[in-house]
């Protein structure tokens, strides 16, 4: 409350008034799409936790509003009922609105157990060995992310 005083004298009577009336939910809606499934569609969850290029952060009801970019990796979601579902996305956008809901927007994802080890790892090969032949500024930063991703599959799924 001390840091909510502190600041008021900056922020107009209603930020102050949303500010106060922060607090703790059992639940948020939760949306999760890539262009290959939708996993979750306004969907009421307990947690949501994202790999970002700011750093990975979890996502709790009534979280300040927040967009940030997703990093290769695993969006772990903990359901109402306490079970916990993985899913590895290759990138994308994380939108945390006032309302409190959620949504997780992915270029690619797929839940954990869908993932191939041994395919994986031939598709890390495959992009170490074209970064170490990449002749262009643009085919050495295509065969860096195409590492970073599988790199980041591998690692998800051993």
């Amino acid at each position: 409350m001390a840091a909510v005083r502190s600041i008021s004298r900056l922020l107009s009577q209603r930020s102050v008034s949303q500010i106060v009336r922060r607090g703790y939910a059992d639940e948020m809606s939760f949306t999760f799409a890539a262009g290959n499934q939708v996993f979750y569609e306004s969907a009421s969850v307990r947690q949501v936790d994202v790999p970002s290029f700011s750093g990975a952060f979890g996502i709790l009801p009534k979280h300040v509003p927040t967009l940030a970019v997703l990093k290769p990796g695993v969006i772990t979601v903990t359901e109402n009922d306490g079970s916990i579902k993985k899913v590895f996305v290759s990138s994308g956008t994380v939108t945390i609105n006032e309302d409190s809901s959620v949504q997780v927007i992915a270029e690619e994802a797929a839940t954990l157990d869908q993932l191939d080890l041994a395919a994986a790892k031939e598709t890390l090969s495959s992009a170490l060995s074209q970064m170490n032949s990449a002749q262009s500024e643009k085919e050495k930063a295509e065969a860096a992310i195409a590492v970073e991703v599988a790199e980041t599959i591998v690692k998800s799924i051993e």
